[in-house]
């Protein structure tokens, strides 16, 4: 049975976490400082290095934390190979793109990218889980001729990622409900009827 303190240490790290994702995703990893993610947790400037030992121990910790929410929200992915699959393929798209931690992957890519990053590895990880998720999905359903189920995968994720792209850079030009719903019918279109 944990302590007190070790209690009241949890629920600090919990409280920055939770600030540090909302900060990185509204404002990037670089223009996030320890005093901003104090501000918004309500815990003091100090405990942050205490807990995490640096500004990228916090990012790392953030995407390990964010990726295991993302796979506990996701579930296993399966389903069978009927009408009732089809129907919860689209609810897996709903599912795999309304994560909460969706606008802070998409914001934190372009770190991800530079030479170097120290988040290119959990990136790599990220997708990988988004697309073996979706493929899982992909291999319940019946196969879409001359298409591997790694290929549309890779292709629901990127759609997915640059829908979420474009309403980042223009929020009131890009409806990101409608356009999901787009990506959505497309899909069950593209996908034969048993």
């Amino acid at each position: 049975m944990a302590t007190r303190r070790e209690q009241t240490s949890g629920e600090s790290r919990e409280l920055i976490l939770t600030a540090a994702a909302e900060l990185f995703a509204a404002k990037g990893y670089r223009q996030t400082t320890f005093a901003d993610v104090a501000e918004r947790s309500g815990i003091s400037r100090g405990s942050i290095p205490w807990h995490f030992g640096s500004k990228e121990g916090l990012l790392l910790a953030v995407l390990e934390s964010s990726l295991d929410l993302v796979r506990a929200g996701l579930g296993d992915g399966s389903g069978p190979s009927t009408e009732a699959g089809l129907d919860r393929m689209t609810a897996h798209l709903d599912a795999l793109f309304a994560q909460p931690t969706t606008k802070l992957f998409v914001t934190l890519l372009v770190e991800a990218l530079e030479p170097d990053s120290p988040i290119h590895g959990r990136y790599v990880a990220i997708h990988d889980t988004l697309r073996d998720h979706c493929k899982r999905w992909l291999d319940g359903l019946p196969p879409l001729p001359g298409v591997s189920t790694e290929a549309l995968a890779v292709a629901i994720v990127g759609a997915g990622i640059g829908i979420h792209a474009q309403w980042l850079v223009a929020p009131d030009r890009v409806h990101i409900g409608q356009s999901l719903a787009a990506l959505r019918a497309l899909v069950a279109g593209l996908m034969p009827r048993t």
